[in-house]
C-alpha cells in the first residue's frame, strides 16, 4: 500500500490531496503543522484524527513514505517538493507548482538525478467530474477536431486572507497562480504538446491598496493543435452561491462543449453541469457520478514508474506557460 504524508497546509487543496489519495486506496501517515493557516491544520487534524502530526524532516527521513503532497505557501513549493524528491519520494503539489523560472530548472534538474515524480494536481481538470467527463467526450470525437478552449476562473475575494497572500513573491501573479488551471486545460483538450503565448495582461482594478496583488489576468494561447483564451479574476460578487463560476467551452469542428463546473446560474442545482452540442442536438449531461481517475492512476506511476496520469513534459510546459505570461504580461492598471 502506498503510504504519504503532507508538507504545507497553507491552502484547501489539500484535502482533495488527501481524499483523493485515500480513496485510491492509499494510506495517510501523517502531516507537519507548520502552516500559515492554523485554521487550515485543525481541519485536517479534525478530519483525519488518526494521522500524528509530525515534524517535517521526520517525514522526509521516513524511508516508509513513497509520497510527500504540499499545498505550501506558493513560493516554497518547489522547495519542499526537491527536498521530498531527494529524499527518495514521489511529490504531489497543488497548483502552481513553480513561481519562477529558476524553481521550475531546480525541478527540472531535481527530476533528472532523481527519477522521482513531480506531479501538479490540476483541480480544476482533476477534480472536477465534468471536466472527465469532457476529456472522454473529446477523446470518443464527440465534438470532431478540437480547435479551441475558451476556459474563465472566477474567484471570490471574500474571507480573512493570510499576509502573503497579497505579495507578488508568495504567490507568483494571479496568471502563474490560477490561470496555470486553464492552461493546462488548453494543452489537454486540443492534444497539444506544447504551445506559445500570444499576448497576456494583467491588472488591479479593485484592491489599490494593496500595490502588489493583481485581480484580473488574461492569456491568448496557441499551438499547432489549436488556440485558446484564459480569463481569470476575483470579481466573483457575493449572492453567487459558491466560491466562483468556473467555465469552460471547447470548440470542435463537429460540435462544442460548455462546463458550468460549480453552478448553474438560476439553473440547475449541484455542480458539474455538462452540455453537448453537435449533430445529435443539444444535450444536458449530469456529472455527478463521473470517476475521477486521477489518484487512482498517479498511485499506479509509484508503483510502475509511468505516466498515466499525467507526463512529466506536460507540467512541465503548463509550468513554462504560465511563468511566460506572466512575466510577459502588459499592466492593464499602469497606463
Amino acid at each position: 500500500m502506498l503510504r504519504f504524508a503532507v508538507v504545507g497546509i497553507d491552502h484547501g487543496h489539500i484535502f482533495d490531496h488527501i481524499k483523493g489519495l485515500t480513496r485510491a486506496g492509499a494510506e495517510f501517515v501523517g502531516f507537519c503543522p507548520k502552516s500559515s493557516v492554523p485554521a487550515l491544520v485543525e481541519k485536517v487534524a479534525e478530519a483525519y484524527p488518526d494521522a500524528p502530526q509530525i515534524p517535517r524532516e521526520q517525514l522526509f527521513a521516513d524511508e516508509s513514505i513513497d509520497v510527500i503532497c504540499t499545498a505550501a505557501i506558493p513560493r516554497d513549493r518547489a522547495g519542499i517538493a526537491i527536498e521530498a524528491m531527494r529524499a527518495g519520494k514521489d511529490v504531489i503539489t497543488d497548483k502552481p507548482g513553480v513561481t519562477t523560472f529558476q524553481q521550475l530548472e531546480d525541478i527540472k534538474k531535481t527530476v533528472a538525478e532523481t527519477g522521482k515524480i513531480f506531479s501538479i494536481c490540476f483541480t480544476e481538470r482533476l477534480c472536477v467530474r465534468s471536466a472527465v467527463k469532457a476529456g472522454k467526450l473529446v477523446k470518443d470525437g464527440a465534438i470532431g477536431k478540437v480547435v479551441q478552449t475558451m476556459g474563465m476562473g472566477p474567484h471570490r475575494l471574500g474571507g480573512t486572507r493570510p499576509d502573503w497572500f497579497w505579495e507578488f513573491d508568495a504567490f507568483g501573479g494571479i496568471i502563474v497562480d490560477i490561470a496555470s488551471h486553464q492552461i493546462d486545460q488548453f494543452l489537454f483538450y486540443t492534444g497539444s504538446t506544447s504551445g506559445e503565448v500570444v499576448a497576456s495582461s494583467v491588472g488591479n482594478f479593485a484592491s489599490p491598496e494593496k500595490t502588489e496583488f493583481q485581480d484580473f489576468g488574461e492569456v491568448m494561447l496557441r499551438s499547432d493543435k489549436g488556440s485558446g483564451y484564459v480569463r481569470v479574476d476575483w470579481f466573483t460578487p457575493d449572492g453567487l452561491p459558491t466560491w466562483g463560476d468556473g467555465r469552460l467551452t471547447i470548440l470542435g469542428t463537429e460540435g462544442y462543449i460548455e462546463l458550468r463546473k460549480y453552478v448553474d446560474i438560476a439553473g440547475r442545482e449541484g455542480k458539474d453541469h455538462l452540455f453537448l452540442v453537435n449533430k445529435d442536438g443539444v444535450e444536458y449531461i449530469d456529472c455527478s457520478d463521473e470517476t475521477l481517475e486521477y489518484f487512482t492512476q498517479f498511485i499506479a506511476d509509484v508503483r510502475d514508474r509511468t505516466e498515466t496520469a499525467m507526463s512529466q513534459e506536460h507540467v512541465y510546459e503548463v509550468c513554462r506557460l504560465s511563468l511566460e505570461a506572466q512575466t510577459n504580461a502588459s499592466n492593464l492598471t499602469s497606463r
